[in-house]
């Protein structure tokens, strides 16, 4: 784990600990899906609701929510066809909205969103699939909501989601393909190992050793289940 990362707050830290303590390969993918919701509206700012937008061959719908404000706001989005979860989930880039009441972005949407009761929102991309794309969103009410910290936070609960939203989509594809649903089992499994491994080598919490190969991931620009097959056939990890 980085070392000149600002600290989080007690809260936020306790939520991903929550987090990585969790075994995969015992989690049902939408109860982890939800719980990763369920947290980020625990610890992030502005009392907001969270979603996560999940795009299937460019075909939206909105995975999990907490409450019914996220869920219309996804929708209003698909039905339009662009806003910040699609922006998110189709460009890979992070889509803040400062104030609805000002932002010039997707005005018939901003309008719309700052009348149920929203003013600020951050979707975040998540890594899925090669036919699948998706977003963590989250929905504040109040303006100005997100500060680099708050940002920090739910770039770290994105890795959560996308390996569940990767799990679920292979179980899905079960149908067409059985191999894909043993594939589903040795992924979870896998990535269990390498946080094992990565916990006892390095002295670290569940949750730090589930950053460290979701960074491994990011910065290889490689699938997490791949650094962590690597990791525990050959004990090595590259971070940089």
């Amino acid at each position: 784990m980085s070392s000149n990362s600002a600290p989080l707050p007690a809260d936020a830290t306790e939520a991903f600990e929550q987090l990585g303590r969790l075994a995969l390969h015992e989690q049902s993918m939408q109860a982890l899906l939800q719980a990763v919701t369920d947290l980020a509206t625990l610890v992030m700012p502005g009392q907001p609701e969270a979603s996560v937008s999940l795009l299937v061959d460019k075909k939206p719908s909105t995975a999990v929510f907490t409450g019914q404000m996220a869920l219309d706001l996804d929708e209003r989005q698909y039905e339009r066809g662009y806003g910040p979860c699609l922006h998110a989930a189709t460009t890979g880039e992070v889509a803040e909205i400062a104030d609805t009441e000002t932002e010039t972005r997707w005005p018939d949407y901003v309008r719309l969103a700052a009348e149920r009761g929203c003013r600020s929102s951050l979707s975040v991309p998540l890594v899925v699939g090669d036919r699948v794309t998706a977003a963590l969103n989250t929905y504040a009410r109040v303006p100005n909501a997100f500060d680099e910290q708050s940002r920090a936070i739910a770039t770290r609960f994105a890795p959560y989601a996308s390996v569940a939203l990767a799990t679920m989509h292979a179980y899905q594809d079960a149908r067409d393909m059985a191999d894909n649903l043993e594939t589903a089992l040795q992924s979870r499994a896998v990535i269990d190992q390498a946080k094992g491994i990565l916990m006892e080598r390095y002295k670290l919490t569940a949750d730090q050793a589930f950053q460290m190969l979701a960074q491994a991931s990011m910065k290889g620009n490689t699938k997490l289940r791949t650094i962590a097959e690597n990791l525990v056939e050959t004990g090595e990890i590259r971070l940089r």
